[in-house]
């Protein structure tokens, strides 16, 4: 079996894992121990996949590292699957049947329900990327439609006026109903935290990328680590810290939007 850290055989300790599974409420999944996934029409990626539906999501997140020549030119998507692609780092060629661009690092697109992700790593050395896909929820009179761009070309925002605590948005879903979601990076410097302890009916997948926290989850605070996969269901209460030194803790989150609860 293939690790997503490369580390195999026998520990110098007792076997041990941060990794904390309470399926349809939330996990926590550290890098060790989580497997690597064969992904058909991905060639030359590592792909790992962390949420999903058997864990209680209502889409699905995957780390993937593509090496050079790799990627997936057959498409990815099937009818009726909306799906997003951030490149963390890398030189990838990137698009659907709309459009189609080369990025490097902070690149992203995110391709609507009845279009498919093409991705090409056209550069010399490895690229990770993060990928998430989900059923899009159809709204009258609206439609979500093809973005391309660079996150990197998008300003900081103050999340909910603190200025130690920063937002970026990587879709219009606040001023377009066509979209039933969108994909934030959130950061803290240290010693910020959240606001107050969220109880929402919003469900999240968020891949930390940077530094450390304390999260509380349900009824637990949990430590967290750059490298680390967060799935949080509805309602679970939810908030962080950043703790550390030097390094802002940041992660990239989806959250779903824009839609009535169906009975």
């Amino acid at each position: 079996m293939s690790y997503i850290n490369n580390v195999t055989g026998y520990r110098k300790d007792i076997l041990e894992t941060r990794s904390e599974v309470h399926k349809g409420a939330w996990a926590l999944i550290e890098p060790d121990g989580i497997v690597k996934n064969v992904i058909p029409g991905f060639v030359d990626c590592d792909t790992t996949i962390l949420g999903s539906p058997r864990l209680g999501a209502s889409f699905v997140d995957y780390v993937v590292t593509v090496h050079a020549g790799g990627g997936c030119e057959a498409g990815f998507g099937t009818e009726g699957v909306e799906v997003f692609l951030y490149v963390f780092n890398g030189h990838m060629e990137i698009g659907n049947e709309e459009r189609r661009e080369t990025v490097t690092d902070g690149g992203y697109i995110f391709c609507p329900a009845g279009t498919r992700l093409t991705f090409k790593n056209v550069g010399d050395e490895d690229a990770f990327c993060f990928l998430y896909k989900r059923v899009y929820e159809p709204l009258e009179g609206h439609e979500a439609h093809t973005v391309l761009a660079n996150i990197n070309d998008v300003d900081w925002a103050d999340y909910e006026g603190m200025t130690d605590v920063r937002c970026k948005d990587f879709l219009p879903s606040a001023n377009d109903l066509g979209f039933d979601m969108n994909m934030h990076i959130l950061s803290f410097k240290p010693g910020a935290c959240h606001g107050y302890i969220e109880t929402h009916y919003q469900e999240h997948g968020a891949y930390v990328y940077s530094g450390e926290g304390m999260y509380v989850l349900g009824d637990k605070w949990v430590p967290i680590k750059k490298g680390d996969y967060l799935y949080m269901d509805s309602y679970v209460p939810q908030a962080c810290y950043a703790v550390g030194r030097g390094e802002e803790f940041a992660y990239i989150y989806s959250k779903d939007c824009n839609r009535d609860p169906e009975l």
